[in-house]
């Protein structure tokens, strides 16, 4: 059942009270002060306390710090909001899980999770559901018809920015490949969907295919040389997460292609951002995960309190080059390292 937590006033405050305002003199009795004054004071009213539990997708990550930053500017904006922040040590399902049931065994109102997959999270999440206001941020998973919210970048959006991004660097086409994660992670699923649609529309590209480089750079460096062994003439790489763009160049580099094969990334953390300035990418997708936690919040709270939610909620994002990196709007786009 779904319960809200209140900070209450003691047995022994509430009894004082009590007494005191049977003892209270009337205006015609002796021992009155001041005639007509009530010694009684009403008891302050009960303060409503949130208890909202944050899972990151995975602990340590920049995104989801700067998504745990506005979590909290939240929080602490609305009061009365505890909030708890866990999540896995890698991007894993099976070290989630048992994080979604040490949580739920704490009875929190709200739960705010980036679920590492969209299958295995499923049955976990609806649990969830049945004790506490939960909203999908970030990720989502199969059927989120149990959750208050969805709120996440626009995915799609973001595959369709890294083709533009692509086409301002390699503005004579060529061919390009995508380098993803695995499949079953609704954010890089929903990437992969909008490049691909995107680039379908133009004649001027070709495109040989996504591979999967399930978070190791040294795989997505050895997807990279193998391809250009296939296709010499290869003239872009989208990586759709940091690992997958950090080994895209280091293939790059171990194939002797540097400045011939342009790399897109997504995210805008320190890394990301160190590996746009060495020139190992040459874009970076950024999104909005700071907005993601805030809008959380408030979703989980209005859930809580019996109004209105939004089911669906998507932020926006940046392409950041060299050439912006350091204006106001790249800057104001980059990932936090800390809150």
């Amino acid at each position: 059942m779904r319960h809200h937590k209140f900070v209450t006033i003691s047995a022994a405050f509430a009894m004082a009270l009590s007494l005191a305002a049977c003892s209270s003199a009337t205006p015609d009795e002796p021992g009155t002060d001041e005639p007509g004054t009530d010694e009684a004071t009403s008891a302050p009213e009960e303060e409503e306390t949130i208890d909202l539990a944050f899972i990151q997708g995975v602990i340590g990550d920049n995104f989801y710090i700067s998504m745990e930053c506005g979590v909290l500017a939240a929080a602490e904006e609305m009061g009365g909001i505890e909030v708890s922040v866990q999540g896995p040590q890698k991007w894993d399902a099976a070290l989630q899980q048992p994080i979604v049931a040490s949580v739920l065994a704490t009875e929190p109102d709200a739960i705010l999770i980036a679920p590492n997959d969209v299958s295995a999270l499923q049955r976990p999440l609806e649990e969830a559901a049945g004790a506490s206001e939960v909203v999908l941020v970030d990720t989502t998973v199969e059927d989120p018809s149990f959750a208050v919210s969805e709120i996440s970048s626009d995915n799609v959006g973001g595959g369709a920015a890294a083709f533009a991004a692509i086409q301002e660097l390699v503005p004579d086409g060529g061919k390009v490949l995508v380098i993803d994660n695995q499949p079953g992670i609704s954010t890089s699923d929903a990437r992969v969907q909008g490049f691909e649609g995107a680039v379908a529309e133009d004649s001027s590209f070709e495109y040989v295919g996504v591979q999967y480089a399930q978070n190791q750079p040294a795989r997505a460096a050895d997807i990279v040389t193998s391809t250009l062994q296939r296709f010499p003439d290869l003239k872009a790489i989208f990586a759709t997460n940091l690992f997958s763009a950090e080994g895209a160049a280091t293939g790059i580099a171990q194939a002797g292609m540097e400045g011939k094969v342009q790399v897109v990334g997504f995210d805008a953390g320190p890394a990301q951002v160190d590996a746009l300035r060495a020139g190992t990418v040459q874009a970076i997708i950024a999104q909005q995960p700071y907005d993601i936690g805030y809008q959380g919040v408030q979703q989980a709270v209005a859930a809580l309190r019996g109004e209105a939610t939004e089911s669906k909620i998507q932020t926006g994002f940046t392409i950041i080059t060299l050439a912006n990196l350091d204006s106001e709007e790249g800057q104001a786009a980059l990932y936090a390292s800390g809150c």
